[in-house]
């Protein structure tokens, strides 16, 4: 069985520090290097960060495409460096422009920024351009221009309207696909508005099936109580089968197995998302593999050997 050091760790990351700060940290309390985490928080964000502990770092790919949904504030008035408030400011808009923006102008102006959009990435971006950080071009001092990205927004909602001295914060919920830049969306908004916008906060409050109340705080975060079985998070991003001991066997050896043999998905599992693999989970309730139909046979895409359960500090 996979042990008490091996799983998936639920996060909610503070403000103020980087997605691999929150590795460190946890590496340190789980008494392992081998960590990874399912898709980075800019350290001004907060929220859920998904982590992989051990032989289970091996589910983060799986993992880091699935959808989320983020609360976020955008303040129009004025775009930024960065499109967020840790950029520098560039020119304001005139007051009275920002002073009129309706309720019903900023609803018309997010229509055609939901659904499926071309989106163009915030130039300080983990976007690589020619094996390059788009952050770290910028950074050095080179004109970075991103290549608009196909992306879907399925909800854009504001939630509240704030007032303030020359500009208008706006609430917002954002569900959206892996790779959307809510950063982006609040620079688009701006600029669909003439008023220039950016974003002064951002917190992730879902990955998939995973939700930030599950996450615990990093202060006092106690990794034993907390891990989540590489199988329960299978379960939550992937379609299971259950194998039979021997299918478990054949699987783990990296044999393939035929469909037919098979029984069908799990019927506590119908709602996870659509996938071309599947999470083979043994009788036991070990995590085998995720396979993927190849013709009338499963075959192994990523395997779980129990051996990588426990892993030592090197």
């Amino acid at each position: 069985m996979y042990g008490v050091n091996s799983g998936i760790l639920l996060v909610d990351k503070p403000q103020g520090i980087t997605s691999h700060d929150v590795v460190s940290r946890m590496r340190r309390l789980a008494g392992t290097r081998k960590i990874g985490h399912a898709g980075t928080l800019d350290p001004m964000a907060t929220g859920l960060l998904i982590l992989g502990v051990n032989g289970a770092t091996r589910l983060l790919h799986y993992l880091v495409g699935l959808d989320k949904e983020y609360l976020a504030t955008i303040r129009l008035g004025w775009n930024t460096t960065t499109d967020d408030a840790e950029g520098e400011p560039l020119e304001a808009a005139p007051a009275d422009a920002v002073a009129a923006v309706t309720d019903d102008a900023v609803l018309a102006a997010i229509s055609p920024l939901t659904g499926e959009i071309s989106q163009v990435p915030s130039a300080v971006s983990a976007v690589k351009v020619a094996g390059k950080r788009a952050y770290q071009r910028v950074r050095d001092g080179e004109t970075v221009e991103l290549a608009a990205r196909r992306v879907t927004v399925s909800a854009f909602e504001p939630l509240a309207f704030r007032a303030g001295d020359g500009h208008l914060d706006i609430d917002v919920r954002v569900e959206c696909s892996s790779g959307t830049y809510v950063r982006a969306l609040a620079r688009d908004l701006g600029a669909a508005l003439g008023t220039g916008g950016h974003l002064t906060a951002l917190r992730r409050t879902r990955i998939g099936r995973f939700e930030v109340g599950e996450a615990g705080e990093l202060e006092g975060f106690d990794v034993a109580k907390s891990i989540m079985t590489p199988t329960d998070a299978a379960r939550r991003a992937l379609p299971v089968v259950t194998l039979t001991e021997q299918q478990a066997v054949d699987l783990g050896h990296g044999k393939r197995v035929d469909v037919a043999a098979i029984g069908g998905l799990e019927a506590s599992n119908a709602a996870a998302p659509m996938s071309p693999v599947l999470a083979a989970v043994a009788p036991d309730d070990r995590l085998i593999a995720i396979v993927e139909p190849r013709g009338r046979q499963l075959k192994v895409v990523t395997g779980f050997p129990p051996a990588e359960s426990q892993e030592d500090d090197a």
